[in-house]
């Protein structure tokens, strides 16, 4: 009697967070560290998908980028998740920088959007929380606050160092739009807020679905066929303490179901 095959499970890409001062404690004096948060790993992993971690791949590294082609990548994995870290790189979308940004990585910057861009090309749903969504808008020609109050954009902080994830705020979302879709007759809610940077200027094709209370971008989707989407909150940190909070799960579940779409495609 012959069993058949089971579908495989999905493989989701995440990309890396970069630490390069890394502390002394941990050792790898001199070296550089590429890592996941696990929270991220495993609020994927609940909904019965396969994490792997997209190490960023330097030019000038003992691995060049010839040896690891973007197509190579899309190829094995079924979408892409963009998770948080440092400010972007104010020159990706033409700025200088201002005093007020933080850290930043070119490189990661770099790379990560030949990788956005890739995948969106073979119609692979991308994911970005956080800075991730603020790449996906930079990627399609769109600009960013370098700091939200700086900027004027809004005289509220939306990053609290002390609170961190308990830092929140009210959300409103359009139900005519793709994240109003996944929650239904869910026109408010709350979310959790770890940035200081937000989207100025939509990019291409980019369209806001959801706003804070003070009426900073919360939630974009490219138009495309492709599932490009971003949110602003970290998702993956709404785990179940507060119960206030968006449940996290029919927005991964809706990533899970588009790269389903895109594998049978």
């Amino acid at each position: 009697m012959t069993v058949p095959d089971s579908p495989r499970k999905l493989i989701i890409g995440v990309s890396p967070r970069i630490l390069r001062q890394v502390p002394r404690e941990l050792g790898f004096r001199g070296k550089t560290l590429q890592y996941l948060e696990q929270s991220v790993a495993h609020w994927v992993m609940a909904l019965d998908a396969v994490v792997f971690m997209v190490p960023t791949v330097e030019r000038e590294s003992m691995i060049r980028r010839a040896h690891i082609d973007i197509p190579d990548i899309v190829a094995a994995l079924d979408g892409l998740i963009l998770q948080g870290g440092a400010d972007i790189d104010p020159s990706a979308y033409g700025e200088a920088p201002t005093h007020t940004v933080g850290a930043v990585d070119a490189l990661r910057d770099r790379f990560e959007l030949d990788l956005l861009r890739a995948f969106a090309a073979a119609g692979k749903p991308v994911l970005g929380i956080c800075r991730g969504m603020q790449l996906i808008n930079v990627a399609f020609g769109g600009t960013l606050h370098q700091d939200l109050r700086a900027d004027g954009a809004t005289p509220a902080s939306h990053v609290h160092a002390e609170l961190y994830d308990e830092h929140k705020h009210p959300l409103r979302l359009d139900p005519r739009t793709w994240i109003g879709a996944i929650y239904g007759d869910t026109e408010e809610g709350w979310v959790n807020s770890i940035h200081h940077q937000g989207v100025k200027a939509l990019g291409r094709g980019v369209v806001a679905g959801a706003w804070s209370d003070d009426g900073v971008i919360e939630a974009i989707r490219v138009e495309s066929p492709a599932f490009v989407v971003g949110v602003q909150w970290h998702p993956e940190f709404h785990d179940g303490r507060d119960a206030d909070l968006l449940a996290a799960d029919p927005l991964m579940q809706a990533f899970l179901d588009a790269a389903e779409q895109a594998r049978r495609r």
